[in-house]
């Protein structure tokens, strides 16, 4: 007999397997496999860190006119019409309510230990390059324009109103999240992932502005 936590990787994947914006089942799937890595390190409970992973992304904010309500009523929606008990809905839920960066200085703390072990999982799968690029190019972003300043968004607002260029949104967001793990063990994954991503950047910027030895 299936799990409930493959009853809903099952349905996850039949909804977001053809996403092409980077926030695709594939993207899922490694915050899935990351969050029960970082939960069973950090002793959290991992049917809950678990499905909060595979529903954490069930209706992002981004696709839903910067509506940040509809994620946790989908996830409950799914999760109810799978049989999961109350009080594993309303973790879950609490999860995909608090997940989501909204901005260099905004404070989005999860309140359980479970919620660390997603949020670092999500972010963890964040710090990736081709995901960012995936994304600027389904939104209709430029990659680079070196006119436009990065910004720290101090505001949730500001953040979802952002339309900057998608080499912006490595200082905006990217390079910022090792400094923002919750868990040891995320901390951990994330050091080797921001410095490839640093290194990245710096390539970028000596090859986009034609640099001597950018191509050695």
């Amino acid at each position: 007999m299936q799990t409930l936590v493959d009853r809903v990787a099952a349905h996850i994947k039949a909804r977001f397997l053809s996403e092409s914006s980077g926030h695709d089942w594939h993207h899922i799937h490694r915050v899935w496999q990351l969050a029960r890595q970082i939960a069973s390190a950090e002793g959290a409970n991992r049917e809950i860190a678990e499905l909060g992973a595979l529903v954490h992304d069930i209706a992002d904010w981004k696709f839903h006119d910067g509506d940040d309500s509809i994620g946790p009523r989908e996830a409950e929606r799914l999760l109810r019409s799978e049989g999961a008990a109350p009080e594993i809905i309303a973790a879950v839920v609490d999860i995909v309510a608090t997940i989501s960066y909204k901005g260099a200085g905004v404070v989005t703390a999860m309140r359980t230990l479970e919620g660390r072990c997603v949020q670092d999982a999500d972010r963890l799968d964040a710090i990736g390059i081709a995901r960012c690029f995936a994304y600027g190019g389904h939104a209709g972003r430029l990659m680079h324009d070196p006119d436009e300043a990065p910004v720290l968004h101090q505001s949730a607002a500001a953040y979802k109103a952002s339309k900057g260029a998608s080499l912006n949104h490595f200082h905006e967001k990217l390079l910022l999240l090792k400094d923002r793990m919750n868990t040891p063990t995320g901390r951990a994954l994330a050091e080797p992932r921001h410095r490839y991503m640093e290194e990245f950047v710096q390539r970028f910027l000596a090859e986009w502005n034609v640099s001597a030895g950018a191509g050695e």
